[in-house]
């Protein structure tokens, strides 16, 4: 009678009891202590393919039983050296040496393992692993056109999500719960095709946990102790969608093209940011940008001339590290989750590089909290100077980020000025948010714009420099600070000798008073606009050396004394130069007054 030996991957396989109930291959079964060493090592290590494994022994056992022929173990366990170098072949080497000493066949599915064996003049058995591509795959079959997410949990009926991108409901597959059975057979397909796909891959495998990237699918097999029950989940992109799609504006995605950036699409899960991570791929290859990304699980849909990396020997700081080597113009991070991400990310943005990360976050302020406390204050917005927040697959906000020395929002005195991180609305340029240390502590304010009623304040200063002065205008700014414009000529009467009468009325209205000339009348005339690279040139020929006003329609912007050569320059980056921006993209007029 023939002896037969069968390595690990052939138990794994699981063909060799179906080959002896079909009478295939007649003879005694040694099954090698080595492989039940590795077996048991993965079982502990929770892999699928350690328990796969020692339930083939179980079923070779129980078919010796019932049709007469011996299984019987033989070999000797391997050592610590064997095991450290199992990589290498040494664990396949102790049975090759097994089956040589017992003169048997050995029977195997791992094509090196074969032509070693043949090479050292062992007969060898090889068995062609079962070819299952992708669309044969079980789990594949609960997919429908408008499915996004499949949900199969070992005794409960199957779910999925289906449904447009926003408007997704969670369906009942069938009434019927799903059984241990199905979902390890469904594992082993999922693997055996992975493993035979060349566009599938393995992307994680833990104790209880395995990812696996199968085409557009990404699923996550999950076990005990790592789960409660045997649990699999198969996520896929429901659209694919151009930037032009995503109804991106000119301008921002000039803002792409027009230099390496650092930027942060954020959303909730589920919300599109990797389909909309995967676009702006795309558009930047598109416009001649080298694009290369970094993920784990390697899931986005792009390009096939974009090299999407994985962590390299599970460390994406190595994986940072071949990247600049590499010198990619953008590299898109997802996701940024750990302290470890956010710092490789700034690394290789302050490395020059264009980095496109994409992180969960509620709202789109909550993604550059994210980075706070991970990087310094200061840093974040040479780190990251957009932000984009997506929501049910559709660009809700854009923020720009910029640093400036200010006194925050909300403070008057001037010794409270500070480095500020602005956070403004890319549409209108208006800051929502302003980010700065207060004491030990970061403060991350809502930028109130809301204009407050001063009447009455208003009225009470009225009624304190009547007595003073003829002609007045009173502006009040806050609660602590007015200004007062009234004639030249009256300017001492109300400011007393030595200040007296001025300090008297601050010291009744408990703020400050600031006294400016009063001009009776301003001429108004539209005014000529050019720019620079940095710069807005406001054209005042005939006025130069005086303080003018400057309005766009009828709303106050500045005032700013003319240069020499009749003109004023507005930088582009302040307030005022983002409000002159904004006008003239809409078209408004603008006015100065002297």
């Amino acid at each position: 009678m023939n002896k037969y030996v069968v390595d690990t991957s052939v138990l794994i396989d699981g063909r060799v009891s179906q080959m002896l109930s079909d009478d295939e291959i007649v003879g005694t079964i040694i099954i090698p202590e080595p492989a039940i060493a590795e077996l048991e090592a993965q079982a502990n290590f929770g892999k699928i393919s350690g328990f796969q494994g020692l339930e083939e022994v179980e079923r070779l056992k129980k078919l010796g039983e019932e049709k007469g022929f011996g299984v019987i173990f033989l070999g000797e366990r391997p050592k610590f050296e064997h095991i450290r170098l199992a990589k290498g072949g040494e664990i396949d080497h102790l049975i090759r040496e097994l089956a040589e000493k017992e003169n048997a066949v050995l029977i195997t599915s791992d094509r090196v393992q074969y032509h070693v064996a043949v090479a050292r003049g062992i007969e060898a058995l090889f068995l062609q692993q079962e070819r299952i591509t992708p669309e044969e795959t079980k789990v594949m079959s609960f997919f429908t056109p408008d499915t996004s997410s499949v949900h199969l949990r070992e005794g409960v009926p199957p779910y999925a999500k289906r449904g447009e991108l926003g408007k997704l409901q969670l369906v009942r597959i069938r009434d019927e719960p799903i059984t241990i059975q199905e979902l390890q057979k469904m594992a082993h397909e999922i693997l055996e095709a992975a493993r035979q796909d060349g566009d599938s891959s393995i992307e994680i495998e833990r104790s209880g946990a395995t990812v696996v990237q199968l085409r557009d699918l990404r699923i996550a097999i999950a076990e005990k102790p790592f789960s409660d029950r045997m649990e699999i989940t198969a996520v896929r992109p429901v659209a694919k969608l151009s930037m032009e799609e995503y109804g991106v504006s000119e301008e921002l995605k000039r803002r792409f093209v027009e230099k390496q950036r650092g930027i942060l699409i954020s959303g909730p899960p589920g919300a599109g940011k990797s389909t909309f991570a995967a676009s702006v791929a795309n558009f930047l290859m598109n416009h001649g940008y080298m694009v290369k990304t970094m993920e784990s699980p390697r899931d986005l849909m792009v390009r096939d001339d974009i090299t999407q990396y994985a962590p390299l020997e599970d460390d994406m700081r190595l994986t940072a590290d071949l990247l600049l080597l590499v010198r990619p113009d953008y590299t898109i991070y997802d996701e940024l989750r750990r302290t470890s991400d956010f710092q490789v990310f700034a690394d290789m943005r302050l490395a020059g590089v264009g980095m496109i990360g994409v992180t969960h976050a509620t709202r789109a302020i909550d993604a550059v909290q994210r980075m706070i406390g991970r990087l310094e204050l200061g840093v974040i917005p040479q780190v990251v100077d957009t932000v984009i927040f997506i929501d049910a697959g559709e660009l809700k906000t854009v923020y720009e980020l910029s640093f400036t020395v200010k006194v925050p929002t909300g403070m008057y005195e001037s010794d409270l000025a500070r480095p500020v991180i602005e956070v403004s609305n890319f549409e209108t340029k208006k800051v929502e948010f302003e980010i700065y240390t207060y004491g030990e502590q970061v403060v991350v304010m809502p930028v109130q714009r809301e204009k407050k009623d001063f009447s009455a304040v208003e009225n009470r200063v009225k009624k304190l420099i009547g007595n003073f002065v003829s002609d007045y205008e009173v502006e009040v700014i806050n609660d602590r600070k007015a200004i007062l414009r009234v004639p030249d000529e009256e300017i001492p009467v109300l400011v007393g000798k030595r200040g007296r009468n001025i300090r008297k009325i601050e010291e009744t209205l408990g703020m400050s008073i600031d006294v400016y000339p009063l001009k009776v009348q301003e001429e108004i005339k539209e005014a000529e606009i050019s720019e620079t690279d940095k710069h807005f040139i406001i054209h005042a020929e005939g006025l130069e050396g005086r303080r003018i006003n400057i309005y766009i329609e009828k709303e106050f912007l500045l005032t700013a004394s003319v240069g020499s050569k009749g003109t004023i320059k507005v930088r582009k980056e302040t307030e005022a130069g983002k409000e002159l921006r904004l006008a003239l993209m809409k078209d408004n007029k603008i006015y100065i007054g002297f």
